[in-house]
C-alpha cells in the first residue's frame, strides 16, 4: 500500500462534502474526497430548493460541483470507493481506501465526515416502485408540487402526527397510514380528526399505479383510498463502521455529536450535513454546512479560534 499525503480528507461527496471541498480548495488546502457514489436520494428524480438550481435532478448537481472541482488542482475526488478505516497518528490521521477492498493508505492532518444517512423505509408492498416519483420523504422539498391534492403520509415512527400537521399547511386532503403500528396515539387521532386529517391504522395491503405515479391504496380490511401522491416517513441512522478506532461521541440516533463549529470530540475531526444533525436536511442546507465547516477546519489549521 502506498501513503499520499493530505491536509484534509473529506469522506462523503453530498453536497456537504462537495461544498466543503471547494471551499478548502480555494483556500490552498490539498484536499481528498473519497465518495461511495450510493447518494440517499438516488431515487429521486428532481431536487428543489437549492438557489439556481431549482428543479435539477441530484446526479446532475453533483456532476456539476465535481466538474467545477476539476479546475482546482489541489482537490481530488475518488468516486466509487470508500474509506475502510481510520486511525489516529502524530502527525494526524491515517486512512485506508479502495473499491471493494482497501488498497491504499492516505495520511491527512484533518477528517471531515460528510456520509450522510442510510434510509429505511416501512415495509409497504412495492413501496421502493413509486419512491423518488410520486411518493416523497421531505417535505419542503417536495410539498409545494403536491399542493391541493389528495395525498398520503405513510409511516411507523413517534413524529408522524407532528408530520401530518405539517403537510396539512398544503393540502386539505390528507390521510394517514400508520402500516398497523401504534406511531398515533389516540389524543393525536382525535386532535388530527379535528383539523380534517384522516387516519388508517390498518396494514397496507397494496399501493396502486404504473410507471412510479401512484393512484391508491388498499388496505388489508379491504378499505381503499384514491390518492394522487404523498409522503413516506422513514427512519435513518448513520454507517459509522469506518470510524471504530476513533469513536467519536454520538447521541441515542447514532449521529454524531458536533460543536456549532462542526468540531466532532475527537480533535481535528470534523462532521458536516445530516450525519450531524437529528436528521436530512435540504440540500442547500448541507452544502451551507459544508462551507461554514471547511471555513472552521482552515481557521483551525493557522491558529485562529472560531466559534462559527
Amino acid at each position: 500500500m502506498t501513503d499520499t499525503e493530505y491536509d484534509v480528507l473529506i469522506v462523503g461527496g453530498g453536497p456537504a462534502g462537495l461544498s466543503a471541498a471547494l471551499n478548502l480548495g480555494r483556500a490552498l488546502m490539498r484536499v481528498l474526497l473519497v465518495d461511495a457514489d450510493r447518494p440517499r436520494n438516488a431515487a429521486t428524480l428532481v431536487s428543489h430548493g437549492f438557489l439556481t438550481r431549482d428543479g435539477v435532478p441530484p446526479h446532475e448537481l453533483r456532476r456539476l460541483a465535481r466538474e467545477e472541482l476539476a479546475g482546482y488542482p489541489d482537490v481530488e475526488v475518488r468516486t466509487r470507493q470508500r474509506v475502510f478505516g481510520i486511525s489516529q497518528t502524530d502527525a494526524g490521521f491515517r486512512a485506508s481506501v479502495g473499491r471493494r477492498t482497501p488498497d491504499e493508505v492516505v495520511s491527512a492532518r484533518s477528517v471531515l465526515l460528510a456520509t450522510g444517512l442510510r434510509e429505511h423505509l416501512p415495509d409497504v408492498p412495492n413501496l421502493r416502485g413509486f419512491y423518488g416519483v410520486s411518493l416523497f420523504s421531505c417535505v419542503a422539498c417536495d410539498a409545494w408540487d403536491l399542493r391541493d391534492r389528495p395525498l398520503a403520509l405513510i409511516g411507523e415512527t413517534a413524529d408522524l402526527a407532528a408530520r401530518a400537521r405539517l403537510i396539512s399547511r398544503w393540502t386539505s386532503q390528507l390521510t394517514v397510514f400508520t402500516h398497523g403500528s401504534e406511531a398515533i396515539g389516540p389524543d393525536e387521532e382525535a386532535e388530527l380528526l379535528a383539523q380534517g386529517i384522516a387516519v388508517e391504522r390498518a396494514p397496507i395491503a397494496e399501493l396502486r399505479g404504473e410507471k412510479g405515479v401512484i393512484t391508491g391504496i388498499r388496505l388489508e380490511d379491504g378499505v381503499e383510498h384514491s390518492i394522487d401522491g404523498g409522503f413516506v416517513q422513514p427512519q435513518w441512522d448513520a454507517e459509522l463502521g469506518y470510524l471504530q478506532d476513533l469513536a467519536p461521541n454520538t447521541d441515542e440516533q447514532g449521529h454524531l455529536i458536533v460543536d456549532r463549529s462542526g468540531r466532532t470530540s475527537r480533535p481535528g475531526v470534523y462532521a458536516a450535513g445530516d450525519i450531524a444533525s437529528p436528521g436530512p436536511q435540504q440540500l442547500m442546507v448541507a452544502a451551507g454546512a459544508g462551507a461554514r465547516v471547511a471555513a472552521v477546519i482552515v481557521h483551525d489549521a493557522v491558529g485562529i479560534t472560531t466559534t462559527h
